[in-house]
């Protein structure tokens, strides 16, 4: 039962709740942002530091989803115990001066490390923020909700590109700058500065406005008292549902890999296939991803929650692989085509389709998991599907690319071949998955009722057997 607190009143509007669920985006938006414009500047890198394709997938993969993936776990385990606007807090302010710091970059070492840190502090935003969003919404709001969060990716995805862009445009003129303390440094060195050191000010503002809701549908042990969980129990819980989170993890990290070949190596392609300046890949890029990924997610998130509504359980498993399926023949067809306009009508639509997972995959982990292992539910999930999907599916990309094409030219048929691997198994595994998600739910919710049957028992019983009954419980 819920307490007194916790409940909101018939026609509640969720102003607060909501301007967290908007701060949170720009968080997300910075974030991506500080991710994603690396690959807009993928051949100054790669002439100043002397780099092939695959020691670049690296930076702008493997580096960054390494210390995401291994600190998810022990960030996402603070963050269901203690207070996660501060743990978010942190992970902001630290991800941007890492940002920053790529900037300092003379070597890939220097730039590996700085990637790695990156990723660091980008562990601690998305598992404290789908837990406090499943603590601030009713099950019916949470699709839309996590929604709006998930624009933050493409919002930063595109203005990485917007600015990138902009910024190569205005100091396309100047090669290298001198900063008092720092030195000479490059323009490319010049544009992590930029949109990284703003971040500090988002972590700021989170720290102070952003307070911690209080936690529902927490799990409880058979006296009915609220169970402290260690991180051994989430490893349990996802074991005790195997089949369903083999098919969500994996089944979404293929989804995930055909998203991030599309946002690393998509500006590689247009530029070698069709000739574009950076200039004019990233501001096309850029317009592509704050309308077609933006709307997807959007959509997405209705489509998740207009399926609860018409009684489909399975809503985010099932919106996902409708998204996947639709997403398979424009995600080959844009780098098959000679002509640039067609190309970027098939792009256009890949992009929408394949940002449906985003709000898809976090509301079938809330719904499932119970309230002390959301965090970390959903930590282990992006830890498998960012090395899965960002490690090694850009890695993929340019070892095809430099091993079996042998052609930086022929970037656009590597991404072909990894986009209709990963998304017909996505297909597949969040299919099959349906019918497992559903499984699971139910047993979630037959052992709840068990639970509260046995509580509701034991507070009705007289008190001489109450009394035995809790010392059996001990």
């Amino acid at each position: 039962m819920h307490s007194p607190s916790t409940i909101k009143p018939k026609g509640k509007r969720y102003t607060y709740e909501w301007y967290v669920v908007v701060i949170c985006m720009l968080a997300y938006v910075f974030s991506f942002i500080d991710r994603q414009v690396l690959a807009l500047m993928i051949e100054p890198i790669k002439r100043d530091l002397h780099l092939t394709d695959t020691q670049f997938s690296l930076l702008h993969g493997f580096a960054f989803s390494l210390f995401y993936a291994v600190m998810g776990m022990p960030i996402a385990y603070l963050a269901d115990r203690f207070a996660r606007p501060r743990i978010i807090a942190t992970g902001i302010a630290l991800w941007s001066i890492a940002t920053a710091a790529c900037g300092l970059s003379q070597s890939f070492v220097h730039m590996f490390v700085s990637r790695m840190s990156v990723g660091v502090g980008e562990a601690a935003l998305s598992p404290g923020t789908y837990s406090m969003i499943a603590d601030y919404f009713p099950k019916e709001k949470m699709g839309r909700a996590i929604g709006i969060y998930s624009l933050g990716s493409f919002i930063g995805g595109g203005i990485a590109f917007l600015v990138g862009g902009y910024v190569i445009a205005l100091l396309k003129h100047a090669s290298a700058f001198t900063l008092p303390v720092i030195g000479e440094i490059r323009a490319w060195q010049l544009t992590f500065f930029i949109v990284g050191l703003p971040g500090l000010l988002v972590a700021f503002v989170f720290m102070l406005t952003v307070r911690d809701p209080a936690r529902k549908g927490l799990a409880q042990d058979g006296t009915g008292k609220i169970r402290r969980v260690a991180m051994g129990d989430a490893l349990r819980f996802i074991a005790s549902h195997r089949k369903t989170f083999f098919c969500h993890y994996i089944g979404f990290s293929f989804y995930a890999m055909a998203l991030y070949c599309l946002m690393g190596w998509t500006p590689a392609f247009y530029m070698r296939r069709f000739g574009l300046t950076p200039v004019e890949t990233g501001y096309m890029l850029g317009i592509v991803m704050l309308i077609a990924n933006t709307t997807g997610v959007f959509c997405g998130g209705w489509l998740n929650d207009w399926l609860l509504r018409r009684g489909r359980a399975d809503a985010p498993m099932r919106a996902a692989w409708i998204g996947a399926a639709c997403m398979l023949v424009p995600a080959i067809a844009f780098t098959q085509t000679t002509r640039l306009n067609a190309s970027l009508a098939w792009l256009v639509a890949a992009m929408f389709f394949a940002s449906f997972p985003l709000p898809t995959s976090a509301a079938a982990m809330q719904a499932l998991a119970p309230n002390q292992m959301r965090a970390q539910i959903s930590a282990m999930f992006l830890l498998v599907s960012n090395l899965i999907g960002l490690g090694l599916g850009t890695t993929l990309v340019a070892l095809i690319t430099d091993k079996v094409f042998g052609s930086p030219l022929a970037v656009g048929h590597s991404m072909a071949v990894i986009n209709a691997v990963a998304i017909v198994l996505a297909v597949l595994l969040l299919f099959i998955g349906c019918r497992q998600y559903r499984s699971s739910l139910d047993r979630e919710a037959r052992e709840a009722r068990v639970t509260r049957d046995v509580v509701d028992a034991r507070e009705n019983a007289p008190d001489d057997i109450r009394g035995i009954d809790a010392n059996r419980a001990f």
